[in-house]
């Protein structure tokens, strides 16, 4: 039987998108999206900013160190990649839940997403353990560094799944709605590894100096701290139900979207392998300096990783609402701010990135190779927001594959064959030009591919209200 009030229900998600709600819907997008991003990059500040502190923590104990921690930064952002990716599935499936009011079977996706990330991340810290020395090996790191750089994962690795609890408890919470504790909880975590760093890699109150190994304990205890947090919250917010029925429809509907995610994740680290290969080959120091740049670039780059990660649930709860004016919106603001973020802060770091390289080391070479990385790679930094929103809202709409095929293509058409004839040509200079390059195309890929599925799916969408 037809309820009597469908039709009315349908001419208002057509009035949505119709041009006499223009202002209103602007107004709102506008609202949310910085109310969204504005609680994200709180989170993400903190984060980031305890990534920059560790380096400057390591970087005064001494430049091998800092190199170590260098060799380090692929096989992390590998772990992260697949963390991030199972959030990215899990968020996908529960924020277009929720956007159709099926809100019990939300919670239940929720409990279940935890269950599979516990297993992904204990699974993966376990094989990972016992393959340092073949993975540094592979990525070029000599004798001095070896050693130190397998200390430091061992001991990482024991916090990796409380950190992608909380990461995959982050992003579900923010598919729910709730854009403030998340944040709140990242920045609690985050002080704590601040506070607790020179504890442990310069010795206090009888704790000896564990130089690198100290950073790694900090980060152990401060994961810690945020998975008893994000636990309690989750919890406490009735976020769960605690049900295996249905587990492995769940694990489908995740993985649908999540093993794309991870897959196209992992493309970049492969990339940043291949690439610390290649610098590795001009020295500990090119890698020291490039550990130092990149970790202060993260500072600025993290706004357009808060605004992608924020554009996720809002495209895909407004998707499965059928209200398709305000995903067009919502792409094109988050577009056009990308772009003049990014060029505002290449200003920055030209203007004060050589001030901040020499707080963190006083080394003058590696002094140089930061400088030549700030004078580059981040040129390509609004371009790389384009190319992150476009991947983060073809996984809100359910489509995984663009990611995929996009981020392959990247990888084995732009990124390393851009770098490998940098490096021939102009050496590690090259190799920053490259990685400007590469994403370059992508990002005009990305932008016009989404445009048409929007488009499409908007035609298709309107047809079925029809």
């Amino acid at each position: 039987m037809t309820s009597p009030d469908s039709g009315i229900l349908a001419k208002r998600k057509r009035s949505d998108d119709g041009p006499e709600a223009g202002r209103f819907v602007e107004g709102s997008v506008h609202y949310h999206l910085s109310t969204l991003t504005g609680f994200m990059l709180l989170g993400f500040v903190a984060v980031m900013g305890a990534n920059l502190v560790e380096t400057l923590y390591i970087g005064s104990v001494g430049t091998i160190e800092l190199a170590a921690l260098g060799f380090t930064f692929p096989v992390v952002m590998s772990l992260q990649g697949v963390t991030m990716g199972l959030g990215i599935g899990a968020s996908s499936v529960v924020s277009r839940s929720i956007g159709g009011n099926a809100v019990q079977p939300a919670k239940i996706l929720i409990t279940h997403s935890f269950i599979l990330v516990v297993f992904f991340a204990v699974i993966l810290s376990g094989s990972l353990y016992f393959l340092l020395d073949t993975l540094f090996g592979l990525l070029g790191a000599g004798q001095q560094v070896l050693p130190l750089a397998i200390d430091y994962m061992q001991i990482w690795l024991l916090g990796f799944p409380l950190f992608a609890i909380s990461m995959v408890g982050s992003s579900l919470m923010r598919a729910a709605g709730d854009a403030v504790k998340p944040s709140f909880l990242m920045a609690v975590g985050a002080g704590f590894q601040i506070v607790l760093g020179p504890v442990f890699i310069f010795g206090v109150a009888g704790i000896p100096a564990l130089g690198l190994e100290g950073a790694a304990i900090a980060f152990v205890f401060a994961r810690l701290v945020s998975f008893l947090l994000f636990s309690y919250y989750l919890y406490k917010d009735d976020l769960f139900i605690f049900r295996i029925q249905g587990f492995w429809s769940s694990c489908k509907d995740i993985l649908h979207v999540g093993l794309p995610a991870i897959l196209a994740n992992l493309i970049s680290p492969i990339s940043m392998s291949v690439i610390t290969r290649l610098l590795a080959g001009h020295g500990a120091v090119v890698i020291a300096g490039m550990s130092v740049a990149s970790r202060i670039e993260t500072m600025l780059a993290m706004v357009m990783w808060a605004l992608s990660m924020s554009v996720a649930p809002f495209i895909g709860q407004n998707w499965g609402a059928r209200k398709y004016l305000r995903v067009k919106l919502v792409l094109r603001l988050s577009n056009l701010f990308a772009l003049v973020w990014g060029f505002f802060s290449y200003c920055v770091l030209l203007l004060v990135g050589p001030y901040l390289i020499s707080l963190v080391n006083s080394d003058p070479e590696v002094i140089a190779v930061a400088g030549v990385y700030l004078m580059i790679v981040p040129l390509g930094m609004g371009l790389m927001g384009v190319v992150a929103i476009s991947t983060s809202s073809f996984n809100a709409l359910g489509k995984p594959a663009p990611p995929l095929i996009i981020s392959t293509l990247q990888m084995l058409f732009l990124s390393i064959p851009f770098a490998l004839v940098g490096d021939w040509l102009f050496g590690y200079r090259g190799i920053f030009i490259g990685s400007v390059l590469a994403v370059l195309v992508s990002a005009c890929v990305c932008f016009i591919w989404l445009r048409r599925t929007i488009s499409a799916g908007q035609a298709t969408g309107l047809r079925a209200i029809d």
